[in-house]
């Protein structure tokens, strides 16, 4: 008996490729990235061609989503390793042969071009942990979270070093987020909240004293030292250190309830306001949109974060659960940092607003934490239909 057999048409082998995304992650994207065209427009349509730069940037990242889309959550468990090595020893091809700007070596030269290693750590990192905790899966042990930390210090001090604070907070952050979701107890987080909040407090008592020129601070470089100086006091020296704080808090208080409209910041448009298509967007965005466009755009990085830790607990694996939730929870971290940096609650540290902010390598990056939140998420849906 001869059975035939009918060939699949093109259609029905592609349209794997083109289903599973989860709409609504894609739907809370898309309303961020709209919110970041028109500040860009407002903000750089005079500073050269960066509105269309970053419509571009938004392009490359979304291509970066499909494709990472495509990789099963178990292939990036299997580069997990590779990865994170390949991360560390390119960190320390900038520690020895790194290219220095500006006071900082970040940057390495590859031959074929210039990269910035830290980059590649923000993910490489909580892979690295997720694929460790999906190792020791149901024999935790003190000693299991011991190592991780020692996964997680190693790159974090490779880029601390470069001088980075800004990049190192971010992998600590998605370090720290996978070891949290593996189990980590509460009797350990709870005496390094209470020891952070108790350090804070002396920081702000002994501000007078501690941030007197002639005063070292130990691990901290002096620029860093001057940041958080400036955190605390900004008015001590409102035309230098303090001139970036004090004029983005006045960018956001100037907005008011609506803002002042589309195109009409005067702060933005007077320069007044520095960086402000990249790290100080949010102060034009705040004058030009006010209390009501704060709260908007608020509500859309909480449906980002909200709809990635669905995923991370509707995922299949131990794996893919830390991953998801730790990338979900990066993005809050860029959102806050960002914010809070503009707003006078945080030091000033090279963090972009996800999105909003100009810049290509962070829109790659931002794409590559999307692209594996899809993946995760269309593993999920195919293995369901």
């Amino acid at each position: 008996m001869n059975v035939a057999f009918e060939r699949p048409s093109l259609w029905q082998r592609a349209r794997p490729v083109f289903t599973g995304f989860d709409g609504w992650l894609a739907l809370a994207v898309l309303l961020l990235c709209s919110a970041g065209l028109v500040i860009m427009y407002s903000a750089g349509y005079d500073h050269g061609t960066r509105f269309y730069d970053h419509a571009r940037n938004m392009l490359i990242a979304a291509l970066v989503v499909f494709v990472v889309a495509q990789v099963s959550p178990q292939k990036l468990m299997a580069i997990a390793v590779p990865l994170y090595v390949l991360g560390v020893v390119l960190l320390l091809g900038v520690e020895f042969f790194g290219i220095t700007r500006k006071g900082a070596t970040r940057w390495l030269n590859v031959g074929v071009t210039v990269i910035q290693p830290s980059e590649l750590l923000k993910f490489a990192v909580p892979l690295m942990l997720a694929w460790w905790f999906q190792r020791r899966e149901g024999q935790l042990r003190t000693l299991d979270f011991i190592v991780a930390a020692g996964i997680l210090a190693l790159p974090v001090g490779l880029i601390m070093k470069q001088p980075d604070l800004g990049t190192a907070l971010l992998v600590l952050a998605g370090g720290l987020f996978v070891i949290f979701f593996a189990g980590l107890s509460w009797k350990l987080i709870l005496p390094v909240l209470v020891g952070g909040a108790i350090g804070i407090t002396a920081l702000v008592l002994a501000e007078d004293r501690i941030c007197q020129p002639d005063v070292e601070w130990p691990v901290l470089h002096a620029y860093q030292k001057g940041r958080v100086c400036t955190l605390l006091d900004p008015g001590k020296d409102p035309l230098g250190k303090g001139f970036h704080t004090l004029q983005g808090m006045i960018a956001i208080g100037s907005g008011g309830l609506t803002g002042k409209g589309f195109m009409k910041g005067t702060q933005t448009h007077l320069e007044f306001i520095p960086e402000r298509t990249t790290d100080f967007i949010f102060a034009a965005y705040s004058e030009e949109f006010g209390l009501a466009g704060n709260v908007a755009l608020l509500l859309g990085f909480i449906f980002l974060v909200f709809r990635g830790l669905v995923i991370a607990t509707e995922a299949p694996t131990l794996f893919s659960r830390l991953l998801a939730g730790a990338v979900s929870l990066i993005f809050f971290t860029y959102a806050f940092v960002n914010m809070g940096m503009v707003s006078g609650i945080l030091p000033v540290v090279g963090v972009p607003l996800p999105f909003i902010s100009y810049g290509g390598t962070a829109m790659v990056t931002l794409g590559l934490g999307i692209g594996i939140l899809m993946s995760i998420a269309k593993s999920r849906r195919l293995m369901v239909s």
